[in-house]
C-alpha cells in the first residue's frame, strides 16, 4: 500500500510542467484526488485502531466524488482528447497510452466494486471491515500508480511534442467541468457533498486542497 506522499503531488509542483493550463489543471485535480484517497485510508486506520465503525456518510461521499468527477470528467478529457493527440504525434508511446486508457475503462468497474464493498461493510458491520479495507487499499494503489505514470511519462511527453494549437484546444477542454475540489467553486447542488469531504480530509490529510 502506498501511504507516503508522492513527489508529484500537492505542495511540490514541478515548475517545468506548469507552463500550460491543461497541465496545471491535471496536476491540481490529481492532487485533490490524492488527498481524498489518502484520507480514506487514514480514516479506516483510525477506526480500526479505535475499534469503532467509520462515518459511512463520509465514505459514501468520497466514493461518489471519485465516480462523479475523476472517473466521468477528468478521465474522459484525457482519453478523448489528450491521449489521441499524443498517439498522433508520438506513436512510439502508444503502448503506455493504451495502458492508461485501459485503466480508465477499468476504473468505472473498480469504483462500483468498492462502493458495493462499502455497502456490505455498512450493512453487515465489523465482519466485512477487512474486506472493504483491503479493497480500498488495492483501489488506492491502482489509482496512485495510474496518476504517477501520467505525471512521470505522459505530461513530460506532451511538453515535448504538442503544438500551440494542441495546447489551446486542451486548455478549452480542461477549463470546462473542472473538479470543484481542485480549483473551481462547487455548484450549489454539490455544496453539501464537498463540505462533507473537505471537513473530513482537512482533519486527516494534513494538506490543503486546491493550494
Amino acid at each position: 500500500m502506498n501511504d507516503g506522499q508522492p513527489a508529484w503531488t500537492l505542495g511540490e509542483p514541478d515548475p517545468d510542467l506548469m507552463t500550460h493550463t491543461a497541465i496545471r489543471i491535471i496536476k491540481e485535480e490529481h492532487a485533490a484526488l490524492w488527498v481524498v484517497l489518502r484520507s480514506i485510508l487514514v480514516l479506516l486506520a483510525e477506526h480500526r485502531r479505535e475499534g469503532t465503525l467509520p462515518d459511512f456518510r463520509v465514505l459514501r461521499a468520497m466514493l461518489f466524488y471519485i465516480d462523479e468527477f475523476p472517473e466521468k470528467r477528468h478521465h474522459r478529457k484525457e482519453s478523448d482528447l489528450l491521449f489521441p493527440m499524443l498517439r498522433s504525434r508520438a506513436p512510439l508511446h502508444r503502448d503506455v497510452l493504451d495502458h492508461l486508457d485501459n485503466d480508465h475503462r477499468l476504473g468505472s468497474a473498480r469504483i462500483r466494486e468498492l462502493e458495493h464493498a462499502l455497502l456490505e461493510f455498512e450493512m453487515m458491520g465489523d465482519s466485512r471491515r477487512s474486506i472493504f479495507e483491503e479493497a480500498a487499499a488495492r483501489y488506492v494503489d491502482f489509482y496512485l500508480d495510474h496518476m504517477a505514470m501520467e505525471e512521470k511519462v505522459v505530461l513530460p511527453l506532451a511538453e515535448r511534442v504538442l503544438t500551440t494549437n494542441d495546447w489551446s484546444e486542451l486548455a478549452a477542454a480542461f477549463l470546462t467541468n473542472q473538479d470543484p475540489l481542485a480549483a473551481a467553486a462547487p455548484d450549489l447542488e454539490y455544496g453539501a457533498l464537498f463540505s462533507r469531504i473537505v471537513n473530513a480530509t482537512a482533519a486527516r490529510a494534513g494538506l490543503g486542497i486546491g493550494a
